[in-house]
């Protein structure tokens, strides 16, 4: 057992004094360095930032891809001149971002779109996302409204329904000439100048007419363009049935090659009323004669201009017309026509419409129980009505309509292209 070594005796004061203990090694000149020191701290600094960029970065882009609040499709209408606050404003009140509109803002800046938001109608889809919104604004994808033109239309009758649609801006200074404008079935953005829809329609009649000019049949008896419009114009009057347009063509291209007159009640009624398009009533036998530039019993060959604006079907109908020698056509009761070569089958044809047209009258209308003394005799203030013309319509067939829905056609007797009143 191995011996303890004697503890030296200590006086009382060395007892009750601390040990002393070792200093801590000196630092080296090198950890005291200041470069050091800031250096260190800069990377500590850089290292809180890094960590905090990758959060943020995280939670952004779950934010951006995240689904939106929007509970159906919608569409939001942007005004001009509106800033980032006032877009979000617009899109937290419709529904489309949630209550954090910072959030917006914030994605805004983060995808650096702030510059490239334009206004305008905007259609959101269903819990759309704020990637999905920020990017339907910054690209523009602004709603398009269907706006569908008539066939057969005046260009005052366009000019009028252009003006009563909310969706367009602005007034149109004039009334583009007739025949100018091609009926179609557009789309524009809300809130589109006027001015831009008829320049759009103008552009568009240029172009299809063009096209059709060049493809035209070459034994047409039409010296240009604008005469293959003013003749489609009166096509496009004269019937709403497609299978008929290039018929109905025919017939008219035939007369002017045998300088007949053509004899289409649509000019007189051209005549008549002008732009307005409608007469309201019934051709008087007095205006069959009535003289006038557009009245084609009066006129040789075509009138002075369009009557109407043609679409593009009668167009190419009248440019490339059926082969056949008809040179009369008359209304069949059924809302088409029925097509002869020579007058007396013509004649017959009118009279075939004559006895539908009392048949149907006979069988609508009941008679009084007392009839009156006069009742042969026609009343003395009616008005004086062309009688030898067929009617378009009759009391079991309405009046022919356009191809598509509010399309007012003519409403008067229906032209027949027949030889003169005085030879029926």
């Amino acid at each position: 057992m191995s011996e303890r070594p004697p503890i030296s005796p200590r006086s009382p004061r060395a007892a009750l004094e601390p040990e002393q203990v070792p200093p801590p090694p000196k630092r080296s000149d090198r950890a005291r360095n200041p470069f050091v020191i800031v250096g260190n701290a800069i990377i500590t600094l850089l290292l809180v930032a890094m960590i905090g960029a990758g959060v943020i970065y995280v939670y952004g882009k779950q934010k951006l891809e995240a689904p939106g609040p929007l509970q159906e499709d919608k569409i939001v209408n942007i005004p001009s001149r509106s800033g980032m606050t006032d877009i979000a404003d617009i899109l937290q009140r419709e529904g489309v971002i949630d209550s954090n509109r910072w959030a917006f803002i914030g994605s805004v800046f983060a995808l650096k779109a702030r510059s490239d938001m334009k206004p305008g109608e905007y259609a959101f889809s269903k819990n759309a996302s704020l990637r999905d919104v920020i990017g339907t604004i910054v690209e523009g994808k602004v709603v398009q409204h269907s706006v569908t033109i008539p066939e057969g239309l005046t260009s005052e009758q366009i000019v009028g329904r252009l003006l009563d649609n909310e969706i367009f801006s602005g007034t149109i200074r004039e009334i583009p000439s007739e025949g100018s404008l091609l009926p179609e079935t557009y789309k524009f953005p809300r809130g589109t100048p006027r001015d831009q829809v008829i320049a759009r329609m103008h552009q568009a009649q240029r172009r299809a007419l063009a096209e059709i000019w060049e493809r035209r049949s070459p034994d047409l008896p039409l010296k240009s363009a604008e005469q293959l419009v003013t003749l489609a114009s009166i096509v496009e009057k004269e019937t709403s049935k497609p299978n008929e347009r290039s018929r109905v063509a025919a017939v008219f291209i035939n007369r002017l090659q045998k300088k007949m007159k053509l004899q289409s009640d649509p000019t007189i009624i051209y005549g008549l009323v002008g732009g307005k398009g409608t007469l309201g009533r019934p051709i008087k036998r007095s205006e069959i004669q009535q003289p006038s530039p557009y009245n084609t019993y009066v006129v040789d060959g075509l009138p002075p201009g369009p009557i109407a604006n043609p679409g593009r079907a009668s167009l190419e109908a009248t440019a490339s017309p059926a082969r056949t020698r008809d040179l009369f056509f008359v209304a069949d009761g059924t809302g088409g026509h029925t097509f002869t070569e020579t007058y007396d089958q013509h004649q017959k044809n009118v009279a075939k419409l004559r006895t539908l047209e009392k048949q149907i009258q006979n069988d609508t209308v009941e008679p009084p129980d007392d009839p009156p003394a006069n009742a042969a005799a026609p009343a003395a203030n009616a008005p004086e009505e062309n009688a030898d013309a067929p009617k378009s319509a009759t009391p079991s067939q309405p009046q022919k309509r356009g191809r598509k829905a509010g399309n007012p056609r003519q409403g008067a007797a229906e032209s027949t292209a027949t030889p003169p009143v005085a030879q029926r």
